[in-house]
């Protein structure tokens, strides 16, 4: 672990595995950790993988103005990382929530990003639809699981807006390609190192200018990756192709059998998508 200094005076963290070229990392949940990212399937045989716990998490410091945890405002702490490590260029992965920085960052810094990899990534900062049919329809590629029946009838509950907490607790297996002991783990270690009142801040009114941050991407110059997982309800195939036509330069690779982590549901599949694309 590796102490910086953002613009605001925070002490921010990042950890650093792994050998090869540099590959900045940010976390989703929004604002959790760096932690459960892990070492991205053994893509730290490949990559020196550098990720950053963003403010009011992990080992970074809890802000003294709440409303810096606000999305666009935490633009500035990864460029404060850039700086530290001393890169012209970076390249830049994101998963799920913390997508929605990784745009922001692009559209404000185009030119300090050399790839970007976007992993089953939010909408929020592009303002994409995802309909209740959308989740439900991919949802339904699951009704040979065990627990189908009633993780699907919760899920019916949570997009009709009826959700209770027993209904998100059930919803939980199709995060996972296994839903295990190693993903119930998982996840209860998730909710323990999110920061639920920097995530309440986080996308905050004002957060968003989704049409500006379309005209930004539409002009992006250098390559993306944007990975889907095939059965991921929070980020699902048909929606990701419209999030990957809003970059002049964008591939989409769907993970066949993957859902929310695919790192964790293939590593192999995982790393040969990623390796594939930043050694092009």
């Amino acid at each position: 672990m590796v102490t910086f200094t953002a613009h605001d005076g925070t002490r921010l963290a990042h950890h650093e595995s792994g050998d090869g070229p540099p590959l900045v990392c940010l976390p989703g949940g929004p604002m959790q950790s760096a932690a459960y990212l892990g070492d991205l399937g053994g893509l730290t045989a490949h990559h020196r993988l550098i990720g950053l716990d963003p403010r009011g998490t992990g080992e970074s410091a809890i802000a003294p103005d709440a409303s810096s945890y606000r999305c666009d405002r935490l633009v500035e702490d990864v460029e404060a990382l850039r700086e530290h490590l001393g890169l012209d260029r970076m390249d830049l992965l994101a998963h799920s929530g913390g997508a929605n920085l990784a745009v922001l960052y692009a559209t404000r810094h185009p030119d300090r990003v050399a790839r970007l990899v976007l992993i089953t990534p939010s909408v929020y900062a592009v303002d994409l639809e995802i309909t209740a049919e959308d989740r439900l329809a991919t949802a339904r590629l699951r009704r040979d699981e065990p627990w189908f029946a009633p993780a699907y009838a919760a899920l019916e509950a949570v997009t009709a807006g009826r959700a209770t907490a027993d209904s998100w607790n059930a919803v939980a297996p199709f995060w996972h390609a296994r839903w295990d002991e190693a993903a119930r783990a998982f996840d209860e270690a998730g909710e323990r190192a999110k920061n639920h009142e920097a995530a309440a801040v986080y996308t905050a009114e004002g957060a968003f200018s989704p049409a500006a941050t379309r005209a930004a991407l539409a002009a992006f110059p250098s390559p993306v990756l944007l990975l889907a997982g095939e059965t991921d309800l929070a980020a699902p195939p048909p929606v990701m192709r419209e999030f990957a036509e809003l970059f002049p330069k964008a591939e989409l690779v769907v993970q066949r059998g993957a859902s929310h982590f695919p790192w964790r549901d293939d590593a192999v599949r995982f790393v040969s998508i990623v390796r594939e694309f930043m050694d092009r």
